[in-house]
């Protein structure tokens, strides 16, 4: 069984090498100050280093979980990164969200030095990461992709091949467009109702037994009920950057973006307006003082 080296064991990180590990495979873990704790992991078997250079060396399959493109061109290519280390015919699996024009240039340096390289970008939350039922759109040669189909199938439930190196996290983008723009128009209409002195109970009815209805209100309905904002946690700093990449894509490509601009704005104001830790629900209080 080849060992796998992971960068990135943060909320949906430390869920994927959890059910790595569970599955028999060999693992060695970059420590971060960014990281969840390692401990559990440890104790499972897996092995940790302070260096990417030596994680690079010792990895035949190398899973990047980090946040976007400029820590996974960072990781590569800092001095005594991983590509310092790597070995020909490794292969590097990129499961961030990152600029789908990014990838492309990636995926053709690293092949200049005998690397593989597939983006594998995930859809979900940390609960699904934790239970190994993640989905996962794949961009990157369709051998390799079958090669590691069996270490993507220990932390995802559906896998989709999405095409050459970069699709992944084009339809990445794309998803998180449509979930993190009705996130938003979901967001708006629940201020606007507190505002308008609705209860939530009446709000979550109404809603929910119309066009409304979808994974993201049952996201959000843990926060409008009770400020739970266990069902959504994904960090409003995470949607402006995936919101930011997709006009970025759209505007590349020349595809119309005026309602992804929309969304973008409103995330962008939220951060600025929030705690650095402050997720998706917690958008719908910032809009409600917003209209203060």
């Amino acid at each position: 069984m080849k060992k796998v080296g992971m960068v990135g064991i943060g909320l949906m990180g430390h869920g994927i090498a959890s059910n790595i590990v569970k599955h028999g495979h060999s693992m060695i873990l970059f420590e971060h100050p960014g990281n969840q704790p390692l401990d559990g992991l440890r104790e499972a078997g897996a092995t940790t280093t302070p260096s990417l250079k030596e994680l690079a060396a010792a990895a035949d399959i190398i899973i990047l979980c980090v946040t976007g493109t400029p820590e996974v061109e960072d990781v590569l290519f800092r001095k005594e990164g991983l590509l310092e280390g790597v070995k020909p015919g490794t292969i590097i699996i990129d499961c961030s969200t990152a600029i789908p024009s990014s990838t492309q240039r990636i995926a053709v340096e690293v092949e200049k030095i005998g690397v593989r390289f597939i983006d594998a970008p995930m859809t979900r939350t940390p609960k699904e990461a934790a239970e190994g039922r993640l989905n996962l759109t794949v961009g990157g040669d369709r051998e390799v992709f079958e090669t590691v189909k069996p270490l993507l199938q220990c932390y995802a439930e559906n896998i989709v091949f999405a095409g050459p190196v970069g699709s992944g996290h084009q339809l990445k983008l794309i998803h998180n467009f449509v979930s993190l723009g009705f996130s938003a128009v979901l967001a708006e209409a629940a201020a606007c109702a507190e505002r308008a002195d609705i209860s939530s109970d009446v709000f979550l009815e109404v809603v929910g037994k119309g066009g409304g209805n979808s994974v993201v209100l049952d996201r959000f309905r843990p926060f409008l009920e009770t400020r739970d904002r266990t069902g959504f946690r994904f960090y409003i700093s995470n949607a402006l950057k995936d919101m930011t990449y997709y006009t970025t894509m759209a505007r590349e490509s020349g595809a119309m973006h005026d309602n992804a601009e929309s969304v973008r704005h409103t995330y962008e104001l939220a951060s600025k307006a929030a705690d650095p830790k402050a997720t998706v629900p917690d958008l719908v209080e910032i809009l409600v003082k917003g209209q203060s």
